[in-house]
C-alpha cells in the first residue's frame, strides 16, 4: 500500500482542494484511493468522502495517541492513501510540533508533498522550503506542488525550485473558478452544500491529470512504511444506538461510528430536522454540526423535541457533543437573534458569540464514574464553536495544555453532554462503555 501526505506552510494554501482533486484524478485512472485528515477537523473528511464515496478518517495524535493513529491508518484498504495535513506542516500543540502534520509523518513514516502558493515570491520560496527541510530531521518532505500557479509561472519556478531545494516539483494547479470554495464561521461549507460539487472536482481532477506527474506521486508514495491490517474486536450485537445525522448534525469521526459498531452497537440514523420520533434504540448519539443555522426548523419539530426530552430524561444513555449539547438546552438563538425552543433536557440556553470559544485541545477529568468517564482518568478532547451556553455544567474539569482550567459538562451514569468532542479510537474504551450502558438499558427496558 502507498501513502503520501499533502502538507503546506499554513492554512489557506489549498490543501483540501488539491487533496480532493488528486483523489478524484487517481480514481478516474482506475487507482483505488482513500483519504485521511491530520488533526480534529470534521469538514475536510466530508470532502474526501464525497469525492470517493468512502469514509475518510482522522489521524490525531493528541486525541488518539500514536497507537490509535497507527490503528486508524492500518484500516487502509486502497492502493494509495492521501493524508491531508493541518495548518502549517510543523504547527502543533501550544507552539510546538506535537500533533502537527510533521509529527504524524514522523509517527507513521510517510513522505509529504508541500503545497506552495507562489504569490509575490520566487527565489524566496526556495529559501522557505530549505528552512522547512532543515527545521526537523528528517523533514519527510519529498516533493513540491504549486497551487494557484499560472502555467508560465510554473515553467519559471520549477527549475529554480528543483535546483535550489533538491526536491522535485510534481506539477501545479492553475487558478480555477471551480477550485474556489465558500466558507462560514467553522471553515468551508460542508461538501453537501457546495453547488455543482461533482462538476467542480471533475474539472479540478481533469486539470491535475494534465499538470501533475501522478506517476511520480505514486512512486514517492511507495516510500511510506508498511503497517499490518487492523483486526477490530467484535462483541456481537448488544444494542442499538440512534445517531442524529442530517444538515444540522453532521460532525462525526468515522472511527467513532466504527468503534460503536465494533463494540456491538447497531447504528440507526435519524434526522432531528425531518423525523417526528426517535428510532427504537438503547442509546442516543447527538454529534456536532450546525444546529444554530437550523434552529428555527429544529424548534418547530416539537414532536421530535418531546421524544428526545422524554428519552434522555428517562435514562436513555446519551452522548451529546457540541451541537448535540446545544440541542439539549432550553433554547438556541439563531444567527438572526430568535430564541428557538430546544429539547429542554438541560438548564441553559445557547447564544452566538463573535469569536471561537475555548478553542483547541484539552483534557477532561471527572471526580466520579459516569457513562464515559472513570474517576481519575484524563480524557483528551477538542472544542471548536462560536455559539456558547448560559449553563455549561460543572461535572467535569477541563484543562488546557497551558494549564488553564474550568468546570464544564454534564456527566451522569447515562449522560455525557458538553461542548468538547471526543474520539473513540484512542487509549480509553469510550465506545465500549457507551455500548455496555446501552446494552444494560436494553436488558432493563426491553424485556
Amino acid at each position: 500500500m502507498k501513502r503520501i501526505m499533502i502538507a503546506a506552510m499554513g492554512s489557506g494554501s489549498g490543501k483540501t482542494v488539491l487533496t480532493c482533486g488528486l483523489l478524484r484524478a487517481l480514481q478516474r485512472r482506475g487507482i483505488s484511493a482513500e483519504g485521511f485528515k491530520c488533526g480534529p477537523d470534521y469538514i475536510d473528511p466530508m470532502f474526501h468522502r464525497r469525492v470517493l464515496g468512502l469514509p475518510s478518517r482522522n489521524l490525531d495524535l493528541f486525541l488518539q495517541g500514536a497507537d490509535g493513529v497507527l490503528r486508524t491508518l492500518s484500516r487502509q484498504r486502497a492502493e494509495i492513501a492521501l493524508l491531508e495535513g493541518a495548518m502549517g506542516f510543523y504547527d502543533g500543540l501550544g507552539g510546538t510540533d506535537e500533533a502537527s502534520g510533521w509529527h504524524v509523518a514522523e509517527t507513521v513514516d510517510v513522505p509529504a508533498l508541500l503545497a506552495l502558493r507562489p504569490k509575490g515570491a520566487s527565489l524566496t520560496l526556495a529559501a522557505q522550503v530549505r528552512g522547512l527541510l532543515e527545521f526537523r530531521r528528517p523533514s519527510h518532505i519529498a516533493g513540491l506542488l504549486l497551487t494557484e500557479c499560472a502555467p508560465a509561472l510554473h515553467a519559471h519556478l520549477k527549475p529554480l525550485l528543483e535546483r535550489e531545494t533538491g526536491l522535485p516539483v510534481l506539477g501545479y494547479l492553475p487558478p480555477m473558478e471551480e477550485a474556489r470554495l465558500e466558507s462560514r464561521h467553522l471553515g468551508l461549507l460542508t461538501a453537501d452544500e457546495v453547488a455543482d460539487f461533482d462538476r467542480r472536482f471533475d474539472a479540478v481532477a481533469g486539470t491535475l491529470e494534465k499538470t501533475v506527474d501522478l506517476g511520480l506521486l505514486l512512486e514517492l508514495a511507495k516510500e511510506a512504511a508498511p503497517s499490518k491490517p487492523a483486526v477490530l474486536p467484535s462483541f456481537g450485537c448488544r444494542c442499538a444506538v440512534a445517531v442524529a445525522r442530517d444538515d444540522a448534525f453532521c460532525f462525526y469521526y468515522a472511527d467513532n461510528l466504527d468503534a460503536l459498531r465494533a463494540a456491538g452497537a447497531e447504528l440507526r440514523f435519524f434526522s432531528p430536522l425531518a423525523d417526528s420520533a426517535l428510532p427504537e434504540a438503547d442509546g442516543l448519539y447527538l454529534g456536532g454540526g450546525y444546529p444554530e443555522l437550523h434552529a428555527g426548523a429544529l424548534g418547530e419539530n416539537r414532536a421530535m423535541l418531546a421524544c428526545v426530552r422524554r428519552a434522555v430524561a428517562g435514562g436513555l444513555p446519551t452522548v451529546a457533543e457540541c451541537g448535540g449539547f446545544l440541542y439539549l438546552q432550553q433554547s438556541l438563538r439563531s444567527p438572526e437573534g430568535t430564541a428557538c425552543p430546544m429539547a429542554g433536557v438541560l438548564p441553559g440556553s445557547g447564544f452566538p458569540t463573535d469569536r471561537l470559544r475555548r478553542f483547541g485541545y484539552l483534557s477532561l477529568s471527572a471526580g466520579g464514574d459516569s457513562l464515559l468517564f472513570r474517576r481519575g482518568e484524563a480524557v483528551p478532547a477538542h472544542e471548536f464553536h462560536y455559539w456558547d451556553c448560559t449553563e455549561n455544567g460543572g461535572d467535569l474539569t477541563a484543562v488546557k495544555p497551558d494549564g488553564r482550567q474550568w468546570r464544564c459538562g454534564f456527566a451522569s451514569p447515562t449522560l455525557y453532554a458538553a461542548f468538547p468532542h471526543l474520539h473513540f479510537n484512542g487509549a480509553l474504551p469510550l465506545a465500549e462503555r457507551f455500548a455496555a450502558a446501552a446494552e444494560q438499558y436494553r436488558k432493563e427496558n426491553r424485556r
